[in-house]
């Protein structure tokens, strides 16, 4: 049912013509940049104005909206009709439970059914969610369920269990037909929900500044950030999404990402289903490249986005093995590297289009379809996103310097704030300016090329470097698997460039090696940004799997003394001067 709004027609109808003109405009950057102008609402509800109207249009309702694949051949598949209904019958079921609107939902599932019905019932409800990867510990757990007051949790019964050490006044909603996994909290079975009725009555409009998401970031610099997203700055935003993947309503969309992170919202909820097109997923005890590939081609995949790391992983097991490649792939999580792109554009015959956004933002930055590809480049500001270089010492608008966004018009696809942080969100929004904390560079086309984290980017010998720019080179090396640099201290040039090397499976880590790497470092770099010193080391990372950064740099300044000394004794450090190959 829609919402209890004269305008509601108007609404979707808004929408929708906000819609087609991206989709009509996909390969026509300059026109779409002129052309768009972001829908702004007083009343929105995805679920309600939009996604209901797809479960009832006769040209979309029996269409497949979710199709999910086993290991085991099982299979879940899901018309927009079905969610419509089933999202409809579980939102009234949790009213009847006593949840309110505004109440704070944590959402702890797989790739399974469950967590795209509830997404839509939390949206019809105006209940408030909150996405947690089931990677989390009850550490975690209490902090977050403090932090973001959590009033519910739905979870299946093996990580209802570390819920049992959690304080704090919430309710578990278990799925699936297991006994409660723990007592210390009033749970509730998830099966209860298929036996009330399909009808929802909406109790008011929902207001498109309510708080509809609260996402933990993944905290690669400090403690996780809790980010605040609302009835439009998703559902609305992620048109931005859309049009850079540049998804139609005909295509079969496979998104790589977990759930509990923003991404997994990005490309597996919102920019698909604001296009219409079909999600599928294929759920793996553990990454099998061939195996994907034979889905995608069973699946008829047409649009593909994951992470450079799976990238790389389907690059070592042979692209051709996919004989009928999606047209549409994008990348995001991490900037490219050119070696890969050209790779799949070998073997796929189609382009890596890279893109730019953060937990804070739908996509900012991205190579839209129909435009050549520069090598390194992230792309060009999206349409509604106006994105300007800020000089962090001078503050002056140039083609170097921090990526932030405008706010006069401010990007619907923007955050409100950080929830319950206004230290925070006074240093991020201000000026008149939305700022990302990232550094890039603006070519004479408007190419913007990603330079990296501005606590990241670190001078030696008064060179700035980009640890982005060194990894790029390393990680073409066949050896590595992972790499992190760093500045390492060094006496005469303040800092050199260190690489941190996680190796690929089967190679020794020795000084053979460490030689090989820095040797192709040597023929990949300019002298004043060649790795110095290397170290095989396991990286640091965040519970979403983002390298620490500043860990190693924190190592590095506790292992060696200042005037360079290594006073290490966990790992071995090699350094270039110690092969005669390397000197000079």
């Amino acid at each position: 049912m829609t919402q209890a709004s004269d305008s509601t027609q108007n609404v979707t109808q808004r929408f929708r013509e906000a819609r087609d003109l991206l989709m009509d405009l996909r390969e026509d950057y300059q026109a779409a940049r002129d052309q768009f102008e972001w829908p702004r609402f007083e009343h929105f509800n995805f679920a309600l104005d939009w996604f209901d109207h797809l479960g009832s249009d006769p040209e979309t309702a029996d269409r497949e909206a979710l199709v999910i694949s086993e290991m085991d051949g099982r299979e879940t598949r899901r018309t927009f009709r079905d969610l419509s209904r089933r999202s409809s019958q579980l939102a009234t079921w949790f009213r009847s439970l006593g949840m309110k609107r505004g109440d704070r939902v944590m959402l702890m599932l797989n790739n399974q059914v469950e967590l795209w019905e509830t997404m839509l019932a939390c949206i019809k409800g105006g209940f408030v969610l909150n996405p947690a990867t089931a990677m989390l510990g009850p550490a975690d757990l209490q902090d977050r369920t403090d932090r973001a007051e959590i009033s519910w949790v739905v979870v299946n019964p093996e990580d209802a269990e570390k819920f049992g050490p959690v304080t704090g006044d919430f309710t578990i909603i278990q799925v699936g037909d297991a006994a409660p996994a723990q007592e210390s909290h009033p749970t509730i079975s998830y099966q209860d929900s298929y036996e009330g009725p399909e009808e929802f009555e909406v109790e008011c409009p929902t207001k498109a500044d309510e708080t509809l998401l609260l996402y933990f970031t993944s905290g690669t610099t400090s403690k996780a950030k809790l980010v605040e997203h609302t009835h439009t700055s998703y559902p609305v935003g992620h048109l931005s999404t859309m049009y850079w993947i540049g998804l139609q309503p005909d295509d079969v969309h496979l998104n790589v990402a977990a759930p509990g992170w923003a991404k997994h919202a990005w490309s597996n909820f919102f920019a698909p289903w604001i296009a219409g097109a079909t999600i599928f997923l294929y759920n793996y005890a553990r990454f099998d490249a061939i195996a994907l590939m034979d889905k995608m081609a069973e699946e008829r995949v047409t649009s593909f986005c994951a992470p450079p790391t799976v990238w790389r992983m389907l690059v070592q097991a042979k692209l051709s093995h996919l004989k009928t490649p999606p047209t549409k792939v994008v990348a995001a999580g991490e900037p490219l590297n050119p070696e890969l792109i050209s790779v799949v554009q070998r073997e796929w015959n189609t382009t890596v289009r890279d893109g730019f956004g953060q937990t804070e933002s739908s996509v900012q930055v991205a190579n839209p379809p129909g435009l050549p590809v520069k090598s390194g480049s992230m792309g060009l500001p999206l349409p509604g996103m106006d994105v300007v270089l800020i000089d962090p010492a001078t503050d002056e608008i140039g083609d170097h310097g921090e990526m932030c966004l405008r706010l006069d018009p401010r990007p619907v696809g923007l955050t409100p704030g950080y929830f319950g942080d206004d230290e925070k969100n006074a240093e991020t929004f201000r000026d008149g300016f939305y700022h990302t904390g990232d550094i890039a560079e603006r070519d004479v086309d408007g190419y913007l090329t990603y330079v990296g984290r501005s606590d990241d980017v670190f001078k030696a010998s008064d060179y700035r470097l980009s640890p982005f720019e060194l990894e790029s080179v390393v990680i073409e090396h066949p050896s590595v698997a992972e790499v992190a640099v760093v500045p390492s201290p060094d006496p005469i040039r303040l800092a050199v460039p260190k690489a941190y090397v996680s190796l690929v499976a089967g190679v020794e880590p020795n000084a053979e090696v460490a030689e090989s790497i820095l040797k192709h470092c040597r023929e990949g770099l300019a002298p004043y940004k060649r790795i110095r010193r290397l170290e095989f080391f396991e990286l640091p990372k965040t519970v979403s799997g983002k390298i620490r950064r500043v860990e190693l740099r924190r190592r590095e300044t506790t292992i060696h003394g200042a005037d360079g000394s290594l006073n290490n004794t966990e790992g071995v450090e090699y350094c270039d001067t110690d092969f005669p190959s390397l000197k000079g």
